[in-house]
């Protein structure tokens, strides 16, 4: 399905376009990324971002079927079902209102504080690691340092014993 507020500067890389071995949920979680970004600009842009839509205009594409499609929901809309959560989660750790955050960096990080606030069964290290790995991917120069940095600084207050667990 075409969206049409998203312009094709909007568009990000499909996961057919760059070549590389990913695992059902790296490939989950790449699409939670493209769908939260779209998610987000439409909101931003004043729109109604429909989830269910933007669902399926990203199952169209051939490989989605690859990605594990329940990690894929439950970042996906669990993002979405608590992005007010979220930001107050994110907004103190920044150098800059959220607004100014690239809608990709955003989208990582919307990602890292959900696993971090709300799936304790994925590591701390995994949640960050894994979206900084998104914002390497799809974001820009250094991008992935900013996304690392505030993801950091956000585990030490929403998983403050696991991480004092494992550092002894």
């Amino acid at each position: 399905m075409h969206n049409p507020y998203l312009t094709e500067s909007h568009k990000l890389i499909s996961s057919t376009q760059v070549k590389r071995s990913l695992t059902p949920r790296r490939r989950a979680r790449e699409y939670a990324l493209q769908g939260i970004y779209q998610w987000v600009v439409i909101k931003n842009s004043g729109g109604f971002a429909d989830t269910d839509q933007i669902i399926t205009q990203l199952s169209e594409d051939p490989i989605f079927r690859k990605a594990q499609f329940a990690l894929f929901e439950s970042l996906f809309k669990g993002v979405c079902d608590n992005i007010d959560a979220l930001e107050s989660e994110i907004t103190p750790h920044l150098d800059r209102p959220l607004n100014e955050v690239s809608p990709v960096e955003l989208s990582a990080l919307f990602i890292g504080a959900f696993e971090l606030k709300y799936d304790l069964s994925t590591p701390y290290k995994v949640a960050i690691n894994e979206s900084v790995e998104l914002a390497k991917t799809f974001g820009g120069t250094d991008g992935h340092k900013f996304v690392n940095g505030i993801l950091d600084r956000l585990a030490q207050s929403l998983r403050n014993l696991e991480i004092n667990d494992s550092s002894s």
